[in-house]
């Protein structure tokens, strides 16, 4: 069987005539208006008006503490705010989905490639759901850029990103705060081996030695969101995914920044990729044939095979599978699979998978859950029988159910939950790490219990206290004061892949001023924010990625270097940070209200 998932408007054909290191600049709209709020004075003219969307302290207290010192920076350049708080999944619709927001305060998830720059950036995807883009962003320059850090292979590669980090410090779409260190606590007594895996990642929760006697493992999440959603689809539900993880298997798993064989037994990627001529533009496509482990099942009996595999891909494309009057692509997964050719199904356990990437990226391909084709093509056959059938990107149901209870093939399966109480997973005596065979860490314990407490505090004293073996959601930086000091309580720390940051609805004026939002940027002291609000516990950053990716341009040396704050010690100066927005096109009342209008 072969499908043909070739793309025409992934954009790897797009041109630009932009030199590199140019790519900062979008076309500033300097000081319209038409869609922000507005507060008129006795002359007629507005006063600029702005909301920040946040999630309430309950839900995450740095981000609102985040949100409320730039709300008092905002107020003190003249500008009217308000603080617009919702749930996090609230948040998550509205910026994502229904893309209805000024500017807001978010915890970004990343990835482990910075090829996840692509689909936050590209134009491509500027009125798509999910994560990639929702900040509306159109570049010419940065599509080229993202584009080739996807063909090219070593230093090459890290040239293209690092012009993607130049111009993004310029452009600022978006502006990364900082990495917050991810802490956790674990009872010592009760399990060994916490420090072997990532609890980020599937890893962290397999392979552990349990005590004698020992069957179950008792996890703590400070948020309810994962007993009343375990769809892999939806966008406003999952964060980091690790109960995804644990459900679905994927073909390969990522652990260290390398992907290596999971679901998939082995991949060879062909010796040389194919070049072909597309507009001008040199493609490179590269074949990986793949080959499953054997006789694998999904939780409820069913062989998965590899038309399973093949389905995924193509579902994630489009989860109308065709039947739809445009497609509806997942808006969880659409960068990853954007770049898949073509798949040809050998058997059972044989597939070959074309994608249009060099081998790095490729090989984000295999990190997809790989998903039933009898559950999910009947949920679409059924919908699609009822008439006229629409799929709205990120809105129909097939996406935003809850999928419970979730059919997968991983190291766990779904037993029972309550919603905003607890998630039992019990252990899938089928999985293939159970095998001799088979030297790949697997599920330790009979049952996996995540109940819900939402507060770090009581999550670290209930630990404590001998009541839940792991705080499975990162705490709170006002709680890791409160850890004791005890050989049975092992406190687990790992950086962040993730970063807080500032988003800007671009599509809109004021926003679609790249002056104006660079003047936002530097009402943030990012030093004081990691002090202040995570009592030291995060690193300020200039870039949403670490490591080698990071121009030595853009490498933190105590302030920001593109956008430094306007202040010192802490105090904004006022005047200086004014005549930022003034620069913008914006000017002030003689009451020191920023106006919109020319």
């Amino acid at each position: 069987m072969n499908w043909n998932l070739s793309p025409p408007s992934d954009g790897v054909s797009r041109r630009s005539f932009l030199a590199a290191g140019a790519a900062g600049a979008t076309v500033a709209t300097s000081g319209c208006i038409d869609s922000v709020r507005s507060v008129v004075d006795q002359s007629g003219y507005n006063q600029l008006s702005l909301s920040i969307t946040t999630v309430p302290a309950d839900a995450d207290r740095q981000n609102v503490r985040i949100a409320r010192r730039l709300e008092q920076r905002l107020e003190q350049v003249g500008i009217d705010v308000t603080l617009d708080m919702r749930s996090r999944s609230e948040l998550l619709e509205t910026v994502l989905i229904n893309q209805d927001f000024d500017l807001y305060v978010g915890l970004h998830p990343a990835d482990y490639d910075p090829d996840f720059l692509y689909e936050a950036l590209h134009s491509t995807y500027a009125s798509e759901a999910g994560w990639q883009n929702p900040f509306g962003f159109t570049n010419m320059a940065f599509d080229t850029r993202l584009e080739a850090q996807r063909r090219t292979d070593g230093t090459e590669r890290i040239d293209h990103v690092q012009s993607v980090l130049r111009g993004l410090a310029q452009a600022k779409p978006f502006e990364p705060i900082c990495l917050p260190d991810e802490t956790r606590v674990a009872d010592a007594d009760r399990f060994d081996g916490w420090s072997d895996g990532d609890l980020a990642t599937r890893h962290g929760y397999l392979g552990l030695e349990p005590a004698d006697g020992v069957d179950q493992l008792r996890a703590l999440l400070t948020s309810g969101r994962t007993t009343m959603n375990l769809n892999p689809l939806s966008a406003t539900f999952r964060k980091q995914g690790t109960t995804i993880d644990l459900l679905y298997d994927s073909l390969g798993s990522e652990r260290d920044g390398t992907v290596e064989p999971w679901l998939a037994e082995s991949w060879e990627w062909a010796n040389k990729p194919t070049d072909e001529k597309t507009s001008g533009d040199a493609t490179a496509k590269r074949t990986a044939t793949v080959t499953l482990r054997e006789d694998c099942r999904f939780h409820d009996g069913t062989p998965v095979t590899a038309d399973d595999v093949a389905f995924t891909y193509r579902f994630l494309r489009d989860t109308s599978l065709g039947r739809a009057h445009v497609p509806s692509p997942s808006p969880q997964y659409r960068g990853h699979v954007g770049i898949v050719d073509g798949i040809d199904v050998e058997d059972d356990r044989r597939l070959s998978i074309t994608v249009t990437s060099n081998r790095e990226v490729g090989e984000r391909v295999f990190t997809v859950p790989i998903l039933p084709e009898h559950v999910w093509r009947k949920r679409v056959d059924q919908h699609a029988a009822t008439g006229d059938f629409t799929a709205p990107q990120g809105r129909w149901s097939v996406v935003t159910s809850n999928n419970v209870p979730p059919v997968g093939s991983g190291p766990y399966r779904f037993e029972t939950r309550t919603e905003d109480e607890s998630l039992v997973l019990r252990r899938f005596e089928d999985h293939f790490t159970l095998r001799e065979d088979v030297s790949l860490p697997g599920p330790t314990v009979d049952e996996l219990r995540f109940s819900v407490d939402p507060g770090s505090v009581s999550s670290i004293d209930r630990v404590a206290d001998g009541d839940a073996d792991l705080t499975a959601s990162v705490l709170g930086a006002h709680s890791l004061g409160t850890i004791p000091d005890s050989s049975a309580i092992e406190r687990l720390e790992s950086p962040s892949r993730m970063f807080y940051h500032i988003g800007f609805n671009v599509r809109n004026a004021p926003f679609s001023n790249s002056h104006f939002r660079r003047a936002i940027t530097q009402l943030l002291d990012k030093e004081a924010i990691v002090e202040d609000v995570f009592y030291g516990n995060a690193t300020p950053t200039a870039t949403p990625v670490t490591g080698e990716w990071v121009p030595s341009s853009l490498e933190w040396n105590g302030e920001d270097p593109v956008t430094p704050f306007v202040g010192s010690d802490g105090e904004l100066n006022v005047e200086a940070a004014k005549s930022a927005f003034e620069t913008a096109g914006f000017r002030y009342d003689d009451n020191g209200r920023l106006l919109g209008g020319y």
